[in-house]
């Protein structure tokens, strides 16, 4: 067993429960929990050549090709010297040891590189430096800022206030906004005392290794008291430590147990349709070969009986012979050996260069290349190239892969008036490009440097003191949940509850009116250059059924003001009379705003009256502290004050889409793929982003969004959704209805139904707790069908294996090729379910590349990826196989038509030398090099007609049809190869009257018309020439008659008189006029069916790559058209995309002073004067609260320099 293996040792019995101690090995490993080694590899020195080979010969091909080497040591049946097998099975077997040798050697790297990072462990009352590969389950281990998180750990204390932390996810779910996590106070007391830290020995016992995320149980058993353990005060492998100094946590789940490692899975063997078509067509070739072996050892058998038997004395037979029958059945395994060149070796060595050299492609693609992030895109996998080309689903995640997840502040409405657009002298609205002329935001020495805004007219009105503009930008400064960090005089760092609320209030920030810093009972703002704090003395927070949110402040002038911002609907309901022209107007820029597909929400505001408040504050103190109907009575409170609001404005947030998605989505669209949308995301959130990206519009029929608790619901909102979209679908008489009731056969694991098209676009919404009852196996039917009857189907707080489910479900009953694409550790059990799984690579983390099939750094990419390599992927293998097909079996069945002629005795047409050099030199670089290189049409038309694509989805261009084509067209072939040369060579003699009707000159004739008439298909079937394509046919062959006319000289057969018998064959033959005549006439009839028929085929019932290829050709001929792509704009109704994308705030966090540092302020603050008028946080202040970390959101930490 190798070091690795045994660190990474586990016990083999089912682990249900996990029970260990901090700070006792001992104790722990009685329990043979895996340490935090990781092992990807597969082979090491010693098992390398064995297990290799043995996996080899699983492979159907190389283990026929084994058995026909062992025949063709039986001197009995060898009709063909061993060397004509051996040395293509050595070179396959090599090829594919060297591959996979590489690709684990790679593995190995990869591993040592994560074993040998280096940990703090505390061990024996000190902290020490350990690898990785050496920490165990029950250490306590020290992390520090910016360090990633070594295994799974339980949070015990850190540097932060009350033992906060925070986290960047990245690699495991692709956002890099920064969570919040806390640990016990028990725990959180111990600090960094490393005595206390040394003598903790709690005993934990929690749920077994799992890949669940989201989810962790488990219980703290110390000094005789019992503490419950939740995932929110987990750290898991692949997280980063952010904005914390240092934190110790106790290994919970080390190396494979990690629920990273159980979220990587085990990686399955994927393989194209067309292997799985191969392994169907290879067991026919089989089939077909058995029938022709027959057929001639039955001829053998007769010949032998009524003929050879008499000529016994001249052709004896030979010693172990003893009746024709027995001659019969050793000639069937003769012509095994002789046919076995309709399935060659050299098929499947010729498979992996091409699949390798497409690969390469991809991976040189400049146009694939992120420059900003340095990453090229790269294929992972060679093995499923052509499989891009066939794609049908994409299931895509929405966070990092769709969008960058950063929002921006891109226009709004003040007053009843727009600012954000860019007008000309004319008044004509300019579009907003890179060139367009920036805000100079230098008069604000606290502005970030980062925030981008073109339009000087708001600026202007901020710097002449515009009341509704200040106003306006005073609330946004003030309302809100954000968390300042100064560490240096004027460098904010802003942590946010949501990326909207860091974009409001830097954009507030770049205006004048700098956050600056907090207290829980004080906000200082600098406004203008002049700092102002104000007193909080509420927070309404945020949650879902509020949408919206407000702040109730004094200013140092002792106005005391509410600020609200929030949802339009929610917003305007409680909007005083005297705003509703006002609001009219805001209500077109709102509409205006979400064309754009922008995040909108509303802003107002409302003076309050002192001794109002004073009474409101002492009914808010009694409602807070009530046993019963607390949040009833919390709510009809904030209700109470929260009206005759003043209307200041809207905003219009842009949800930064990755660039080029809309455009991308719209192409792939025109492809005939659908994409559906598998986010942990709400759905608010996820269904913005789907106008965002076009993926929904209102054009569209219907949108159906399926929220039912229970299966029964959830199955009758699938149906009436069906029913609107195609009421047929319900007749008994319909197709999938009939499939659906047929019996199935055993072996058959599941029916496939037939795809279901409606006239209107419809689109599909459905949760994740829905989606939990419609996976179930009496509704997945129905929700398959009714999911794909839909343009778009977007399914919101799925899990990661909710994701998996969705693709098996449509791999399941579709006959179809699915591609999923994503770019965190949630997405990899989706990507590896998939056919082809894709991960974005970038800063949002590796762990789906490392998953992954084919990776990149944008979306974007995914265009070219399919209809550019993806297809010529596809058209390439399969023009491969059907020319490679074609040319084996005229080359093979010529031997058939000739064995009547040689009593069935297993002779061969051609040179032994000829048999192994003819895939293998004569006809390989030509295949190669039009597998390589063809195209029908370059990667420019290929992106402007996305409908070519279309042929790869219906498995057009090879499938059993066009396998049959290929088999009897060179049938037909090899008749033609056969007989022509017969008939020229029959009774003929030279010039000078010698014979030239012998078997060596007739076998040249013959192999020579062969290979120029395969030559001159390949001609035909290449559509893109190159200099190289033209050099492999010529070059081939020229290296033909070089070799033919070098072996069978004088000199070779004098040095090897038993490997070289067709002495003087070459130039005795080829000097002859008849035989050039031959060969002329073999390719006229050979070639002018296949010509006859593609010119009909073309003019009659041209394809639409026909179609496209005329539209290329005519254009051509004038000058280029212009490239214009369009501006891609939708109208919608749906607004205020921020408040219902909003998750529930953590006001409380704030009111109460929890996640404060105990430090000053780099900002001055203004005091206060003594108030008479005490405020509500101090009140607050006196209740006994815990912190409710379930309401801590997550924070995005974009660093504002």
């Amino acid at each position: 067993m190798s070091l690795t293996n045994f660190l990474c040792k586990k016990k083999s019995y089912k682990e249900e429960e996990r029970h260990l101690r901090a700070n006792d090995r001992q104790f722990n490993l009685q329990f043979q929990y895996a340490t935090n080694a990781i092992k990807t590899s597969k082979y090491n020195i010693f098992t390398f050549l064995p297990l290799n080979l043995f996996e080899q010969f699983q492979r159907l091909a190389n283990a026929y090709f084994l058995f026909l080497l062992i025949l063709q040591l039986i001197p009995q049946i060898s009709s063909l010297s061993w060397f004509t097998t051996v040395v293509p099975l050595v070179l396959v077997l090599s090829v594919t040891a060297a591959k996979d040798a590489i690709d684990d050697v790679n593995r190995h790297k990869s591993d040592n590189q994560v074993n040998n990072r280096q940990a703090q462990v505390l061990i024996n009352g000190q902290l020490e430096n350990e690898k990785w590969m050496n920490v165990q389950v029950g250490d306590v281990v020290k992390l520090e800022n910016n360090q990633f998180v070594t295994a799974d750990l339980l949070l015990l204390s850190s540097s932060e206030p009350y033992s906060l932390i925070y986290i960047e996810t990245a690699e495991l779910d692709g956002e890099t906004n920064l969570k919040v996590k806390q640990a016990l106070t028990v725990t959180g007391d111990m600090g960094e005392d490393i005595k206390q830290l040394s003598a903790f020995d709690g005993e934990i016992r929690c749920e077994p290794p799992n890949n669940k995320l989201d989810k962790f149980t488990g219980t703290l058993m110390y000094k005789d008291q019992k503490y419950s353990l939740d995932n929110e005060k987990i750290l898991l492998r692949g997280c980063t430590l952010r904005n914390t100094e240092w934190c110790f946590g106790l290994v919970i789940f080390a190396g494979p147990d990690t629920k990273l490692m159980q979220n990587s899975g085990r990686t399955t063997l994927k393989r194209t349709s067309i292997d799985r078509l191969m392994n169907v067509l290879v067991l026919w070739i089989f089939g077909f070969l058995a029938f022709m072996c027959s057929c001639l050892s039955i001829g053998n058998s007769v010949w032998e009986y009524k003929v050879g038997y008499y000529f016994k004395i001249f052709l004896p037979w030979p010693e172990d012979v003893s009746n024709s029958s027995f001659s019969g059945f050793l000639m069937f395994w003769s012509y095994v050996i002789i046919l076995n060149t309709v399935v060659p070796i050299s098929l499947y060595v010729s498979v992996e260069i091409i699949r390798l050299g497409n690969s390469f492609y991809i991976n040189w693609d400049r146009k694939m290349y992120y420059p900003k992030k340095d990453t090229p895109a790269e294929a992972r996998t060679t093995t499923l190239n052509e499989e891009l080309g066939q794609i049908r689903y994409i299931f895509s995640d929405k966070t990092g892969t769709l969008t960058q997840n950063i929002m921006t502040f891109n226009k709004c409405s003040i007053n009843g008036k727009t600012y954000g657009d860019v007008f000309d002298f004319a008044g004509q609205r300019l579009e907003i490009t890179e060139k367009t002329e920036k805000v100079d935001f230098s008069f604000n020495p606290l502005a970030d440097p980062k925030f981008v805004f073109h339009d000087h007219g708001l600026v202007e009105a901020v710097k002449l003191g515009d009341p509704a503009v200040c106003e306006f930008f005073r609330l946004l400064s003030l309302c809100h949940t954000v968390m300042p960090e100064e560490k240096q005089e004027g460098n904010l760092l802003y942590q946010a509850q949501s990326p909207d609320e860091g974009a409001l209030v830097t954009a507030a920030r770049n205006f004048g009116y700098v956050f600056r810093s907090r207290t829980p009972e004080t906000i200082t703002v600098v406004e203008m250059g002049e700092t102002r704090t104000y007193e909080l003395l509420a927070i309404l927070d945020f949650n879902n059924v509020r949408k919206r949110m407000s702040v109730i402040v004094r200013n140092p002038e002792g106005r005391l003001t509410l600020y609200c911002k929030g949802a339009d609907t929610i917003i305007y309901e409680r909007l005083e009379l005297s705003c509703q022209q006002l609001m009219d107007t805001t209500t077109e820029h709102l509409n205006e705003f979400a064309g754009d597909g922008l995040r909108t929400l509303v802003l107002a505001y409302k003076d309050l009256d002192h001794k109002y408040f004073e009474t409101w504050k002492q009914q808010h103190f009694e409602a807070s502290t009530a046993l019963e109907d607390r949040e009833d009575k919390l709510s009809e409170l904030y209700e109470e004050i929260e009206k005759d609001l003043k209307l200041l404005g809207a905003t219009a947030i842009e949800d930064k889409l990755q660039d080029g998605v809309p455009h991308t989505i719209e192409k792939l669209s025109q492809a005939g793929i659908k994409i559906w949308v598998l986010t942990g995301d709400k759905q608010e959130t996820a269904v913005n982003i789907g106008y965002s990206c076009n993926m929904l519009s209102d054009d569209m029929k219907g949108i159906f969004i399926v929220a039912g608790h229970s299966a029964s619901e959830v199955l009758e909102e699938l149906r009436n959704a069906r029913l609107k979209m195609k009421p047929e679908s319900f007749n008994d008489d319909d197709e999938v209805n009939i499939q659906l009731t047929k019996p199935q056969k055993k072996y058959k694991k599941s029916v496939v139904l037939p795809e279901e098209t409606v006239e209107e676009e419809y689109g599909l919404v459905i949760n994740g707790h829905s989606l939990a009852y419609a996976l179930e196996e009496n509704t997945e039917v129905e929700l398959l069908r009714t999911a794909c009857m839909c343009k778009t189907v977007i399914c919101c707080r799925v899990t990661p294996l909710q994701k998996a489910q969705v693709v098996e479900l449509v791999k399941k009953y579709k006959k179809a090729v699915t591609l999923a694409i994503g770019d965190g550790a949630n997405d990899v059990s989706m990507i590896k379910t998939a056919h082809i799984g894709v991960g974005i690579s970038g800063q949002e983390g590796m762990q789906a590349v490392l998953s992954s099939d084919f990776s990149f750094a944008q979306f974007r990419y995914l265009q070219r990826l399919l209809l550019v390599h993806g297809r010529w992927s596809y058209i390439r293998m399969c023009k491969f196989l059907r020319y490679f097909f074609y040319k084996n079996f005229a080359f093979t069945l010529v031997h058939f038509w000739y064995g009547g002629f040689c009593g069935f005795s297993a002779q061969t047409v051609y040179d032994e030398w000829y048999i192994t050099l003819y895939n293998l030199v004569y006809t390989s670089l030509p295949v190669l090099g039009m597998s390589l290189f063809d195209q029908d049409v370059n990667d420019r038309w290929s992106l402007e007609f996305p409908k070519l694509y279309k042929p790869g989805q219906q498995n057009i261009y090879f499938n059993k049809k066009e396998f049959v084509k290929c088999v009897l067209h060179g049938i037909y072939s090899s008749i033609i190869l056969f007989f022509i040369p017969y008939g020229a060579m029959y009774d003929s003699v030279r010039d000078d009257g010698r014979t030239v009707s012998d078997y060596q000159s007739f076998a040249l004739m013959a192999q020579t018309c062969l290979l120029v008439v395969v030559s001159v298909q390949i001609g035909l079937d290449t559509a893109y020439w190159s200099a190289v394509n033209q050099f492999f046919i010529w070059g081939s062959l020229a290296a033909y008659f070089a070799i033919t006319f070098t072996m069978y000289s004088d000199g070779m057969y004098l040095i090897f008189k038993k490997s070289f018998p067709f002495i003087g064959s070459a130039r005795n033959t080829l000097s002859q006029p008849r035989t050039w005549l031959a060969i002329f006439l073999t390719i006229i009839l050979c070639v002018l069916p296949v010509i006859t028929y593609r010119f009909i085929k073309s003019v009659l019932m041209p394809s639409y790559s026909d179609k496209v290829r005329y539209k290329i050709s005519q254009a051509k001929k004038g000058p280029p058209p212009q490239v214009y792509r369009r501006r891609i704009r939708r109208t919608s109704s749906r607004r205020s995309g921020y408040a219902f994308a909003h998750q529930h705030g953590y006001g409380d966090l704030i009111t109460s002073g929890r996640n404060m540092r105990n430090r000053h302020s780099s900002a001055s603050v203004t005091k206060f004067p003594n108030s008479s008028v005490g405020t509500y946080v101090n009140v607050r202040q006196n209740i006994p609260m815990s912190l409710p970390l379930n309401e801590i959101a997550s924070f995005s930490g974009s660093e504002n320099s």
